[in-house]
């Protein structure tokens, strides 16, 4: 899914530069996945794909293990995990993921980043036909792998027959509804899971001029700095040098 990888790699990976940021947003989604599995992660998938993300990002294991603990803690912050979506300038499609403990300062931050830029918030659902919503995994390859035997073994939990791969790893998208399946049945078969997570992918891209990208990825910036901000998503079309 060469779209997919392109879309993945210009946009979606942008945010993962600040290191003290994506450790944040990992110690939410080990949170969430704690409240609402269990802080074992052989017994929780969501909590085990999260673990999987944050040793793919280099997030010490010492951190890990605090933040599973401190998801325990009568103290634990209750994060909601809220969407919002709209339009930026442009014309351009923006979904923002968000998990916060006080959703009536996130939508006023969000909304005010979009008022900013000359864009608008839109009702809940509003994009849905944009975007579609993935389950994303990335694993190491192994010596001999027979891509379309995996393929065929997934294909009854919606794995698609179209994947990414370089030369360590390789990236297949399927239902999210069948996450856990997914996960069980890789795991099960040997593979090394880099990084287990949901992605949304737009069905249809727009193209902007330099001038635009620019306005477009100002916007972005000023919601990925905002601390409740999880992911931040667009149908802005990756430029040829972000490939």
């Amino acid at each position: 899914m060469g779209r997919a990888f392109e879309y993945r790699k210009a946009t979606k990976m942008k945010r993962w530069g600040n290191m003290a940021r994506t450790f944040t947003r990992i110690g939410k989604q080990i949170a969430i996945a704690v409240k609402n599995g269990g802080p074992d992660p052989e017994n929780n998938p969501a909590l085990r794909a999260v673990v999987a993300t944050a040793k793919r990002e280099n997030m010490p294991k010492d951190n890990v293990e605090r933040a599973i603990k401190n998801a325990l803690g009568k103290d634990q912050k209750d994060y909601k995990e809220m969407n919002y979506e709209g339009y930026g300038p442009f014309g351009i499609a923006v979904f923002v993921e968000t998990a916060t403990d006080n959703t009536t300062r996130t939508v006023a931050n969000v909304r005010s980043i979009f008022n900013k830029f000359g864009g608008s918030l839109g009702t809940s659902g509003s994009l849905e036909f944009i975007f579609s919503w993935k389950s994303m995994f990335t694993i190491a390859k192994k010596d001999g792998l027979d891509m379309d035997e995996l393929i065929l073994d997934l294909i009854d939990y919606g794995v698609e027959d179209e994947y990414d791969e370089d030369d360590e790893e390789i990236t297949i998208y399927g239902d999210p509804k069948s996450f856990a399946q997914i996960q069980k049945h890789l795991e099960s078969d040997g593979f090394e899971v880099k990084a287990a997570e949901f992605t949304r992918i737009p069905n249809d891209e727009k193209d902007l001029d330099a001038e635009q990208r620019a306005t477009i990825d100002k916007m972005i910036e000023k919601l990925e700095d905002d601390e409740d901000v999880q992911n931040v998503y667009t149908n802005m079309k990756p430029a040829i040098d972000e490939e």
